[in-house]
């Protein structure tokens, strides 16, 4: 496959998803190496979804590493159980924060992100990278997303 997406012109986010998620695959499927997947992935999310950031961050000892991103600088740290990524970590679950000033311990990185959601990505039992999303709009993310996010995260544990 040719490094180019067809981007759906769908309103309906289920639909842009679903035409998503196989160029995603097609992206991946020919590559090994983790960063390389990521950053495609990331970059595909954003462009295809116009997400305010999208990126992952890495678990390395007992920290969540900055991982590839695309959107405004992101911070570069996150401590297990700090924070809405950390909160995911610690707890091995997807979480969906509609307004990310009414979450306990939220990390901002930026003023301008308003909603958010995370998903673990986790093999063997054991969380080796999470997806961060965030959005400049509140209450942006719902189970579709999280349906479809997970699928994603997913299918880079498969190739991992």
């Amino acid at each position: 496959m040719a490094e180019e997406l067809i981007i759906s012109k769908s309103r309906d986010k289920k639909k842009r998803y679903e035409s998503l998620i196989p160029q995603i695959k097609a992206l991946i499927d020919n590559e090994k190496n983790l960063i390389a997947n990521l950053a495609n992935t990331s970059a595909a999310l954003k462009e295809a979804m116009n997400f305010f950031w999208v990126g992952f961050y890495l678990v390395e000892g007992d920290e969540l590493i900055l991982g590839p991103f695309q959107g405004p600088v992101a911070c570069t740290r996150i401590q297990k159980g700090m924070g809405v990524c950390g909160t995911s970590w610690k707890n091995k679950a997807p979480i969906i924060v509609p307004d990310v000033d009414q979450f306990p311990g939220h990390i901002s990185c930026s003023s301008l992100s308003k909603s958010e959601i995370v998903i673990p990505g986790i093999k063997d039992g054991e969380m080796i990278l999470l997806l961060d999303v965030d959005s400049d709009k509140r209450s942006d993310f719902d189970l579709v997303d999280q349906k479809y996010l997970t699928d994603i995260v997913e299918q880079i544990i498969a190739k991992s």
